[in-house]
């Protein structure tokens, strides 16, 4: 059914196809058929009415759902005899006519994935990163676990820092009076000198502070200003660490504190090696879009370019602590020609990484799509229900969550054929 390919560019193509008028008719009357097999008519018993009937009653319909039917057929039949790999949904030139007895003729372009020439990433030299996990690793996440554990108490005793405090305080100057502010001496809640003026002092003291309060403060009556702060010390309460032995080890699930250790190691190492294959990868595929110059399917780049300029856009309308700004008009064209360097990297690294995984022959399994959704579920305190949710309500489908999974499996693969170098200190 394919007459011709032209060729309108490297990544753009016109196809040509033809229905035989046989074909058409052949399919129109198997439909009429199967009509007459159900139809019921005035005169005729069910089944045994005239097909010349049936025709005139559906045919207009059964005409319309046949093409509706071969017209996506005959394309992908197409596209599979040309060899090509459609980027983008195929557009029809012209108004497609159809008339019995005649062919079908039909002229639709599309968006191909690009040809690159000797593409080779077998042996690609990558920086070989050592990976060790110190005691003070160790050490570190033992009193991660510890503070988790931990619990507050009442204390009798000078505040330090860390400790939590309960206090009323007032500014008369600007009319503020505030009852039971919970405070951890240290924190960025209030500034600094609060935490220094409060340190040493006793549950029941009562002093002034000299402060300094930021422009943006949460308290529209204290920001930007320099007060004189009345505080009184209502209660505090200093942070109970367990200790870090067998005891802690066993309330966390294991046997002992160095049964602990060891998990603490495997999970530690795995991390790291994990942050390491993401820097290699990440060279390794910076190597492949420098190496290889190809043409870009337009829709593509527009597609990326449309995507990084509305991101661009929505922060640019946020300030550092990712609140609304008011932002005045904004020059849309001239931020999608600023991110247009990396919306084609994007773009070429997404081609060379789908070119590789076909010729692969990369694929996502279900199993390893519930896998990463559970993965994911865990990390966000989601569920994956609700993660699936969030896929579909964003990209439509769960297609943005595959590919990632399907660019990341080809990266591993480059990365196992890749050939690590030792730099220096290595």
């Amino acid at each position: 059914m394919l007459k011709i390919v032209e060729d309108i560019s490297a990544t753009k193509k016109r196809l040509r196809i033809e229905i035989p008028a046989e074909v058409i008719e052949k399919e129109i009357l198997n439909s009429l058929n199967e009509v007459r097999k159900s139809a019921t008519m005035p005169g005729f018993r069910t089944g045994k009415a005239p097909i010349s009937l049936i025709e005139k009653r559906y045919g207009k319909k059964i005409e319309e759902d046949v093409l509706e039917k071969m017209i996506p057929r005959a394309y992908v039949d197409a596209i599979k005899e040309a060899g090509l790999s459609p980027v983008s949904n195929p557009l029809l030139e012209d108004q497609t006519e159809f008339k019995r007895s005649l062919p079908l003729s039909m002229a639709l372009t599309l968006e191909v994935m690009p040809e690159i020439e000797g593409l080779n990433y077998e042996g690609m030299a990558v920086k070989d990163i050592p990976v060790s996990v110190e005691d003070t690793d160790i050490d570190d996440v033992l009193k991660r676990l510890a503070d988790e554990k931990a619990a507050y108490e009442p204390s009798d005793g000078p505040v330090a820092t860390d400790d939590l405090t309960v206090l009323d305080y007032s500014v008369s100057d600007v009319g503020e009076d505030t009852k039971d502010q919970i405070f951890r001496v240290g924190s960025e809640l209030f500034p600094d000198a609060l935490s220094k003026a409060l340190v040493g002092r006793n549950k029941g003291d009562e002093f002034t502070a000299d402060l300094a309060f930021p422009e943006g403060f949460r308290s529209e009556k204290l920001a930007g200003k320099n007060v004189d702060m009345k505080v009184l010390i209502k209660d505090v309460k200093k942070i109970n660490r367990p200790q870090i032995d067998d005891e802690l080890a066993k309330d966390i699930g294991f046997d002992d504190l160095n049964k602990l250790k060891g998990h603490i190691r495997e999970v530690v190492l795995k991390s790291k090696e994990n942050e390491v294959a993401k820097i290699m990868k990440a060279e390794l595929l910076n190597k492949l879009i420098e190496a290889y110059e190809f043409e870009i399917p337009e829709s593509l780049l527009e597609s990326e370019m449309g995507e990084l300029a509305s991101n661009a856009v929505m922060n640019m309308g946020k300030d550092s602590n990712g609140k609304d700004n008011e932002a005045g008009e904004t020059d849309t064209e001239a931020i999608r020609q600023e991110v247009r360097p990396d919306a084609v990297r994007n773009v070429k690294a997404s081609l060379l990484l789908e070119a590789i995984g076909r010729k692969e022959n990369v694929a996502v399994t279900e199993d390893e799509m519930k896998t990463v959704l559970i993965g994911m579920s865990r990390r966000f305190g989601v569920t994956p229900e609700n993660l699936m949710k969030f896929y579909a309500s964003r990209d439509g489908s769960l297609n943005g969550l595959r590919r990632s999974i399907f660019e990341d499996k080809v990266l591993d693969l480059i990365l196992t054929k890749a050939k690590a170098e030792k730099g220096e200190g290595s």
